[in-house]
């Protein structure tokens, strides 16, 4: 009876340890929790790419908390981070969804931040899915025609490019080229040694020039200035003279002056001409007769 007893006890013993082994596993597999003393922070996400509740929440790759909740709500997901008490998440702290592993697990990273203001746990945080292996391979995916016609034209421009490297007239009139240049070079290496001493005159003489013109300059400083604005006054001058002149000219065009109104004026410009034409007339008759008999003269008076 008393070995029947001690069985039953050490049996319920081993039950009770395996349960609570049981539920120490568990609670650390769901990330069961009785501290009381937690801070649960919404963040917003445009996409979490397969992410679970209980999923880790790590602060600079240390573990300090698990996803507690997820929402789809419109176009976004809302996710309720659930995070130990001992964590100091500042204004500026950034919340990343991005790979646990290459098994395709996910987490949130969270950056701490570096402003001198505390977080304001009750607002509700802006996150962003910073891409792992499968964004990678479905943004391949979507830009594999492009790769392959590109592909397709670096192939057609190495084989150009193999049949002109491999054409003897090329490779020859290529030799050709390289061996004039090598000539040139070197003839105007020899041409710069031989003439060492005149350029190097050349360009003594084009300094001491230089100097000439600035102590020129600095001596005659104030001539020069005085110049320009003698020069500066004279196109002043000459700018006001083409204004009145073309001033002027606009008023006889438009006959707004005498010249203009004389030159208008088509009776007084016919007398002009009748008067010159009889002139001219009398001036023959005189010429005629100083070449005949002398200057002959009928007055008739009454």
């Amino acid at each position: 009876m008393r070995d029947q007893r001690r069985t039953d006890i050490k049996v319920g013993i081993t039950v009770i340890i395996g349960l609570f082994i049981f539920l120490w596993i568990l609670g650390w597999a769901k990330n069961i929790t009785v501290n009381a003393n937690r801070k649960e922070i919404s963040v917003e996400f445009g996409s979490v790419a397969g992410l679970t509740v209980g999923d880790p929440v790590t602060i600079n790759g240390v573990r300090k908390g698990y996803v507690d909740d997820i929402k789809l709500s419109g176009n976004v997901v809302m996710t309720k981070l659930n995070l130990d008490d001992d964590i100091a998440l500042k204004e500026d702290a950034k919340f990343s969804v991005m790979m646990l592993d290459l098994m395709g697990g996910k987490k949130v990273e969270i950056y701490p931040g570096n402003s001198n203001l505390a977080m304001d746990y009750a607002k509700t945080q802006r996150g962003e899915f910073v891409g792992d292996v499968a964004t990678s391979m479905a943004m391949l995916g979507s830009v594999q025609n492009d790769l392959v016609d590109v592909i397709k034209q670096v192939k057609i421009s190495l084989n150009a490019v193999n049949q002109t490297l491999t054409d003897q007239k090329f490779n020859k009139d290529l030799k050709t080229s390289v061996a004039n240049l090598s000539d040139v070079t070197e003839n105007l290496n020899l041409l710069l040694k031989n003439n060492s001493a005149e350029i190097n005159q050349i360009l003594k003489s084009g300094n001491e020039l230089t100097k000439n013109i600035n102590d020129f300059i600095k001596t005659n400083r104030d001539s020069i200035s005085a110049t320009i604005s003698s020069i500066h006054d004279v196109l002043v001058t000459s700018k006001d003279l083409l204004t009145k002149v073309n001033t002027f000219v606009d008023k006889t065009n438009a006959s707004q002056n005498n010249l203009g109104k004389f030159l208008s004026d088509k009776d007084l410009m016919n007398d002009l001409k009748a008067t010159i034409g009889q002139v001219k007339d009398l001036t023959k008759i005189l010429v005629d007769q100083l070449k005949s008999k002398g200057v002959e003269v009928n007055a008739h008076i009454f």
